[in-house]
């Protein structure tokens, strides 16, 4: 029976990333379903961190119809051209933090035209600062207190005594390190002068090479406004964790925990910046963040429910079998995160699918940290959206996927991120939790 109910987990999985986006929430509610019909009772369903993203997701989705988005890209691009000579240092931290702030990796979209641009006035191989930015992106996504992979890992690791602060204390400092390091090997270690590309010569000669127009961004009159409401409430829920923290130490009982607070506090935001902004509550529903926060939604549903139900039929043979591998090895978890990633497509679904199985093999804390830091192997295939569009912008052609796929211009910066990522999440987590 373990085998059958392995076979039918793996080929939901297997069916969600086949179809894509929120097919894997789909694929997830069908395994659900089989395994109910051979026997399998259902598990637990995650609302509290659907309902959290839910709201987070919102009042992000007002920010961007009250145009604080814009305002955001705007103030990024100034950033950018303000300091071209140090690009492949700069941008990634721009994308780290705009990302930390927005919870979403696809916001680095926007300024990657810009990265490239800047790059090639100053001679600068592009390829060299977009796939920094690429991967700062991808990384600040583990420690983005509003994204869904940390709301879904602080509500699993509550009850290993890590609390939501105390990751984030962990992750945010740690990646930071990791993106600063990586972007300063890269332009220290390798030839980033443009002009040296035999690629971007025979473009040039052959009249590939465009000249760059800058895109004006006309900004609403809500916009800055808008954008300020939405920092305030990502500290206020931070504050109230703090404040509320175990290891302050002020609060012996808090009036609500830390759900009901970034509930309250998102859903506040949403409700003041749509009074003071004047936003149409219909034009919401059809902003851009709002469908792809819904979509993560869906795959928390039928994923997470999935993992939980193979994990609580099984608990006892996986412990059993496997705790004596995973306690001599315990580095195994790191790598097979890692390399799930990739697979998965996702932080937050490896996080829903893997996590709970390493939670019941009684792994160390250090390590289910650690192994959080590896979720962010999205750049080992070349197929990520934020990948794509580096390639497509870059008409200089360095920025390159080549014939073997897997030697393209993120693997090495990737790589570099994610190794530094896990070693300071470690050295820190020894501190910390």
């Amino acid at each position: 029976m373990l085998v059958l109910e392995l076979i039918i987990v793996l080929l939901a999985i297997f069916l969600g990333a086949k179809i894509g986006g929120i097919g894997a929430g789909f694929a997830g509610g069908l395994g659900v379903l089989v395994l109910a019909i051979v026997g399998v009772k259902p598990g637990k369903i995650p609302f509290d961190v659907i309902s959290i993203i839910m709201a987070v997701i919102i009042a992000i989705s007002t920010m961007q119809i009250a145009g604080g988005m814009d305002y955001l890209v705007k103030k990024t691009e100034k950033m950018l051209r303000n300091n071209p000579k140090h690009i492949t240092i700069i941008a990634p931290i721009v994308t780290y933090f705009i990302t930390i702030f927005t919870g979403t990796g696809n916001i680095c979209l926007s300024a990657l035209p810009v990265i490239s641009a800047v790059a090639k006035k100053q001679d600068i191989k592009p390829c060299r600062p977009l796939s920094t930015s690429v991967i700062a992106a991808q990384i600040a996504i583990t420690a983005s207190p509003v994204s869904a992979a940390v709301v879904y890992m602080s509500f699993l690791m509550e009850d290993q005594g890590i609390t939501y602060i105390r990751l984030l204390m962990v992750m945010i400092p740690s990646t930071f390190m990791a993106v600063l390091t990586m972007s300063v090997i890269i332009s220290i270690c390798f030839n980033s002068k443009l002009s040296d590309d035999p690629i971007y010569r025979k473009r040039l000669c052959t009249g590939l090479i465009k000249a760059d127009s800058e895109q004006k961004i006309f900004l609403k009159h809500y916009a800055k406004s808008s954008l300020w409401l939405f920092i305030l409430g990502i500290l206020c829920v931070v504050s109230y964790s703090i404040i509320n923290s175990s290891i302050i130490g002020l609060v012996e009982v808090p009036i609500m925990n830390t759900t009901n607070s970034i509930l309250s506090i998102m859903l506040s935001v949403a409700a003041i910046t749509t009074i003071l902004c004047r936003i149409k509550t219909d034009h919401i529903l059809n902003s851009s963040i709002f469908k792809t926060g819904m979509n993560a939604c869906i795959c928390i549903l039928g994923l997470a429910w999935l993992g939980d139900t193979f994990v609580q039929a099984n608990l006892q043979w996986i412990t059993k079998t496997t705790s004596n591998v995973v306690q001599e090895y315990p580095w195994l978890m790191i790598v097979i995160f890692f390399f799930a990633s990739t697979l998965l497509y996702s932080q937050a679904a490896t996080v829903k699918a893997l996590m709970p199985i390493a939670i019941a093999l009684n792994i160390s804390n250090l390590i289910a940290v650690a192994s959080f830091a590896a979720v962010s192997g999205l750049f080992i295939l070349p197929t990520y959206p934020t990948l794509i569009a580096a390639v497509k912008i870059d008409e200089t052609g360095t920025t390159s996927i080549g014939r073997c796929m897997f030697n393209h211009t993120f693997l090495i910066p990737g790589a570099i991120g994610i190794t530094l990522s896990i070693i300071f999440s470690v050295l820190l987590g020894k501190i910390i939790l």
